[in-house]
This record gives C-alpha cells, sequence and structure tokens, in this order.
C-alpha cells in the first residue's frame, strides 16, 4: 500500500477525494467563465482564490447571475 503522511491512499478515499475535486472544479469553472463574461473582478478573485467546494460558486451563479438548471449544459 501506499502511505503519505502516515495515511493509506487506496479505496474508497482515493474515489471520495477525486469526486470532490470533479464537483468543485466543475462548479469554479462554470462560476470563473461566467465572472470574466459579466466583467465582475471583485468575484472573480474571490472565487479563484477562496476554496469553498463549490458553496461560493453556487451562491454566484444561480443569486447573482440568475442562471437556471437548464442552462448549465
Amino acid at each position: 500500500m501506499n502511505y503519505i503522511f502516515g495515511q493509506s491512499w487506496s479505496g474508497p478515499y482515493v474515489f471520495g477525494i477525486i469526486l470532490i475535486m470533479i464537483w468543485s472544479l466543475f462548479w469554479k469553472g462554470l462560476a470563473l467563465w461566467h465572472a470574466s463574461k459579466r466583467s465582475d473582478k471583485k468575484w472573480f478573485i474571490a472565487i479563484l482564490i477562496l476554496n469553498t467546494f463549490g458553496v461560493l460558486e453556487i451562491i454566484y451563479l444561480f443569486h447573482f447571475v440568475k442562471i437556471k438548471w437548464g442552462e448549465l449544459w
């Protein structure tokens, strides 16, 4: 087994970390794209720097940009 910092990095831990990374990357990318299109420099910087696992990005997209679920795809 591979041990990093005394922890085994196999099995469900790796799968969970990969899922969180994909989830966060999707929302961060979408929010950054909309912030740059709208020239929201403050939001762009906040979203770029803060890692909130998609929470800040989702709030920005649905509350401030006011996109709907159908517009995501």
